[in-house]
């Protein structure tokens, strides 16, 4: 499978997925972590075509639609009563806060830059002396080393008018969470393949035998999706619970070594709130002192401001894995791309986005 169309070859996929049937006998509740997973599930129809004993649920891998409410009212109190310029990817600009999202504060006038790399808000703010410059820092550990290098160049350039405001989450403890939940009745996981790209897969070996679960790092293509299904539940049918790696075309047992020295230098490991579900402890990673210069929280005054969670969105049971999308009594009703009541429905990677926009295959 080095070639795109390999990736997505019927035949090739028809072979897995008449293995998966051949293999399973009991029913099982697999989670995929990550959004682009859901996404390709959905999108491709494997959720329809899957042996009625498998159950896939959709899990919190959504780095947008875990951004705290107040970060996103931060970000846009920044851009509107401080003057920032404010630097973000594209993914976030529609995401609802508590009283507009990023593009409509963008709409109304606020300096609200739609970027491609952090770097480029680095160059804004060499560009820029008398401007002060804030990159909006989402996302797992996938996007964290160009976070992390952005802060080193700025402090490089000796810029004191660029900082980032940092919602880096983690992937392991967010697992550890969800296995310690009452109501999680998971029996293995596909875990996503880029995080693990950056991160290796140490953190993953206890979590497999500390819940006794099959944890099998996966691509995104449909035949990475079918492969790593099979395999879980060839361990899941054999009761073994071990960390397997679908994905070694690309993820290595140690991780992208440099990337990693890059994020120790910049990040350090706190508590996190993830937007629908609580504060998972050692779940994010925040600036460390030595560059707490670039740490917009620490360099505006903007703790006070808090939010309270849509009472009518159960996002944080959808990425949970304790209801689908559509079991929503808004989805597709109150609850739509256009006028969303939150995240997983306007992320480009959250699950009630991907059921909305395929669901005549789902």
């Amino acid at each position: 499978m080095k070639f795109l169309t390999e990736y997505r070859d019927p035949e090739l996929a028809k072979q897995v997925l008449d293995e998966i049937k051949k293999t399973v006998t009991k029913p099982w509740k697999i989670m995929e972590v990550c959004g682009g997973q859901t996404h390709s599930l959905v999108k491709n129809g494997i959720l329809n075509v899957l042996p009625k004993e498998i159950t896939m649920v959709h899990g919190p891998g959504c780095p947008v639609c875990v951004t705290p409410l107040h970060l996103i009212d931060k970000a846009i109190y920044l851009a509107e009563e401080k003057s920032v310029t404010l630097c973000s990817f594209g993914d976030m600009i529609r995401v609802p806060g508590s009283k507009k999202s990023i593009l409509e504060a963008k709409a109304q006038g606020a300096d609200i830059r739609i970027l491609y790399s952090p770097l480029e808000a680095v160059n804004i703010a060499k560009e820029n002396p008398d401007k002060e410059v804030v990159f909006f820092a989402v996302g797992f550990e996938t996007t964290a080393p160009a976070n992390a290098l952005s802060v080193l160049h700025a402090h490089k350039l000796g810029l004191k008018n660029y900082s980032i405001l940092a919602s880096h989450v983690l992937v392991p403890p967010a697992i550890e969470a969800i296995m310690s939940d009452e109501e999680t009745t998971i029996d293995g996981f596909l875990a996503a393949g880029h995080v693990c790209t950056i991160m290796g897969l140490e953190e993953y070996y206890p979590i497999a035998e500390k819940y006794n679960i099959p944890l099998v790092v996966t691509g995104f293509e449909p035949l990475d999706i079918l492969q790593g299904i099979l395999m879980v539940v060839k361990q899941l049918e054999t009761g073994r619970a071990e960390v397997e790696n679908q994905y070694a075309r690309v993820v290595k047992e140690e991780g992208n070594l440099n990337a990693k020295e890059v994020i120790s230098k910049v990040f350090k490991v706190q508590d996190q709130m993830w937007r629908g579900i609580d504060v998972i402890p050692n779940s994010g990673w925040g600036i460390s002192d030595e560059f707490s210069a670039f740490d917009a929280e620490k360099k505006f005054p903007i703790e006070m401001i808090k939010a309270e969670e849509n009472k009518e969105c159960i996002a944080g049971a959808i990425m949970k894995g304790i209801k689908k999308p559509h079991e929503c009594q808004h989805f597709g009703k109150k609850c739509t791309p256009q006028n969303p009541l939150g995240a997983p429905m306007v992320s480009s990677e959250g699950a009630c986005a991907a059921y909305y926009n395929f669901a005549d295959i789902v």
